[in-house]
């Protein structure tokens, strides 16, 4: 990770760790005058939150948004829009005895060797699954930005551990109807 902000028209610096107080992002770049609020944002968070099928954490967070800045009644203002994400079930003990240990898939080593020797070994750190929640909710942004130009956007895991879905089943119409 060379750092914490991609993208070059819309800017996302995401903050925070895994086992930290939160995480959260700040969006730079969006226009004035896009419709949006946290129940827009939520939408998006609530279908990655943690916890929801056999493959998932275990880890229990409801992810709840909270927008700091960049909108007034409802509608972007043209300045950065920040935004924060509580995080609520973090056990950081359970990690303990990785203080010393580097995880192979894991960035630990990485981290270790960028930050002279610093690391964050609970959770992962700031290369946790967890930052992705700053980076869905700056998305749904994205989302509502895009379709002002006529743009949607349609993505989908469609292998999981070498278990494909098969192409005659990738209906994405459907996706958010299926149990």
């Amino acid at each position: 990770m060379s750092g914490n902000t991609f993208g070059r028209v819309l800017r996302l610096t995401t903050y925070g760790e895994s086992h930290g107080a939160g995480i959260g992002g700040v969006l730079d770049g969006c226009p004035a005058g896009l419709p949006l609020s946290e129940a827009e944002m939520q939408r998006d968070l609530d279908l990655r939150k943690p916890g929801q099928g056999p493959t998932a954490t275990k880890r229990k967070e409801s992810d709840t948004v909270r927008i700091l800045s960049g909108i007034f009644e409802g509608r972007t203002t043209g300045t950065p829009i920040a935004f924060y994400i509580a995080n609520e079930d973090q056990r950081s003990r359970d990690y303990g005895n990785l203080a010393e240990v580097f995880r192979p898939g894991h960035a630990d080593w990485g981290f270790f060797q960028k930050f002279q020797g610093l690391r964050d070994y609970r959770g992962g750190g700031r290369s946790s699954g967890r930052e992705t929640a700053a980076r869905v909710a700056a998305g749904a942004v994205a989302r509502l930005l895009l379709a002002t130009h006529g743009i949607g956007v349609e993505a989908a895991a469609v292998e999981l551990g070498g278990i494909a879905v098969p192409p005659a089943e990738r209906e994405f119409s459907e996706a958010f109807s299926r149990p």
